[in-house]
């Protein structure tokens, strides 16, 4: 099987490290990748929002499967075209992927299926703005209603920040808080039948603590040690099936990866986001527990023949991966540094360039992650930090406090 991989973050070397350990996978292609993907696969240049260049290079690469990473070219509608060409696509296609490119659209179908989630608003004005705050209260939780990587919410008790925020985005989802701790839950599904992958837990502020501005994620960690026994079965049958069942009726199948994020409330899970896509960074912690072959896997998704597919099969122990974010991120990340370090196992690049002389420099805000496994979550927790502190990069910045709280058994879930 080849596989055309598409994009260039983490989250991709992530994918790329999982697709060349399966055997059924003789080549992978990621477009535009990055160097550490370099390292596993063949790279080629393509505009990943532009369905029909992505379409013409599954063609030209003759690609048994292609896999859309991030959510931009999926909303835009890349995987409806690279199916039109006759090639299986691991990814929804653009009336589908709304679930993520529409907050509104997200809300709508969730209140259809019956799914437990925050109440909330659409406003577009500043008058229905003021109406939602009041109703709701501090804190405050306002969502820009399209696409924003991650970093398109505030949550904060600071109404004027929350004003602020509504006006710079324009059309915003205004919800009430929920509280509790935050769970990110992976499903891989062909549209009718749906495989959960292990829980995660990612850390989106900035600082440790759970400070400063939201990212689009510091670290993660997986399993989750203070999970209830049945809450994948539980959101398997309250969220996902009713979910996917509505969206079947709507006509808009989803097929691939929906992302389900969850608040443990003290009513129980609810619903915070749908993503359309593999999550970033919890995706390398996921994937590097994942013993079942993952091209086969994903191919079983994008081809309908999920049901047939065997049980997942996961390694013991945990993993964690923690973000070396550029000096200035998120605000005004500096990119150009120099960057040395990253050659070991374990290192994962999501925004990386290398000179024409070999050098290796930072390209985005978040530029490496150390993933590591361990026996448990804290011996996984110690090996990640080992990989971080091997990293040198002028003004980087990471957070000291990924998964600790998991390991202190500190997380509890109110009520």
């Amino acid at each position: 099987m080849r596989v055309l991989l598409v994009g260039g973050g983490g989250r991709e070397h992530a994918l790329a490290l999982g697709l060349v350990a399966d055997p059924s996978v003789e080549a992978v292609v990621a477009a535009p990748g990055n160097p550490g993907i370099a390292e596993v696969a063949s790279l080629r240049e393509v505009t990943a929002t532009d369905p029909a260049a992505v379409a013409a290079l599954a063609v030209e690469v003759a690609a048994d499967l292609v896999i859309v990473g991030p959510e931009a070219p999926l909303v835009a509608g890349v995987a409806d075209a690279v199916r039109a060409k006759g090639i299986a696509v691991f990814g929804p296609g653009a009336e589908a992927a709304r679930l993520e490119g529409s907050k509104t659209f997200a809300k709508d179908v969730m209140t259809a299926a019956g799914v437990p989630t925050a109440r909330a608003y659409t406003c577009t004005d500043a008058a229905a703005v003021a109406r939602a705050l009041d109703e709701f209260g501090a804190p405050y939780v306002v969502k820009d209603d399209g696409l924003a990587a991650g970093k398109g919410v505030v949550v904060t008790d600071d109404r004027s920040a929350a004003e602020r925020h509504a006006a710079e985005c324009g059309r915003v989802v205004i919800e009430e808080y929920l509280s509790g701790p935050e769970v990110s839950l992976f499903v891989v599904t062909d549209g009718e039948a749906a495989l959960p992958l292990l829980p995660a837990q990612d850390f989106k502020r900035v600082g440790d603590g759970d400070t400063g501005p939201n990212t689009g994620g510091m670290g993660a960690y997986s399993p989750l040690p203070w999970a209830p026994p049945n809450l994948v079965d539980d959101v398997m049958r309250d969220v996902v099936h009713p979910t996917l069942a509505e969206l079947r009726r709507r006509g808009t199948p989803f097929s691939g990866l929906l992302y389900v994020g969850l608040a443990m409330t003290p009513a129980g899970p609810r619903v915070i986001e749908f993503n359309a896509r593999f999550g970033d960074p919890e995706t390398q912690v996921v994937l590097a527990l994942l013993e079942t072959p993952l091209g086969g896997l994903l191919h079983a998704a994008a081809t309908g023949s999920l049901g047939a597919h065997p049980p997942l099969r996961w390694r013991d122990g945990a993993a964690v991966t923690v973000v070396v974010a550029a000096e200035g991120y998120p605000q005004g990340p500096r990119t150009g540094d120099v960057i040395t370090g990253a050659d070991r196992a374990g290192i994962i690049h999501a925004g990386t360039r290398r000179d024409a002389d070999g050098t290796l420099r930072s390209a985005g805000g978040r530029v490496l992650c150390g993933t590591a496994t361990g026996a448990d979550l804290a011996a996984a927790r110690d090996a990640a930090y080992q990989l971080v502190r091997g990293i040198e990069l002028a003004g980087a910045h990471h957070r000291t406090d990924i998964a600790a709280a998991a390991v202190d058994g500190r997380i509890t879930i109110p009520g």
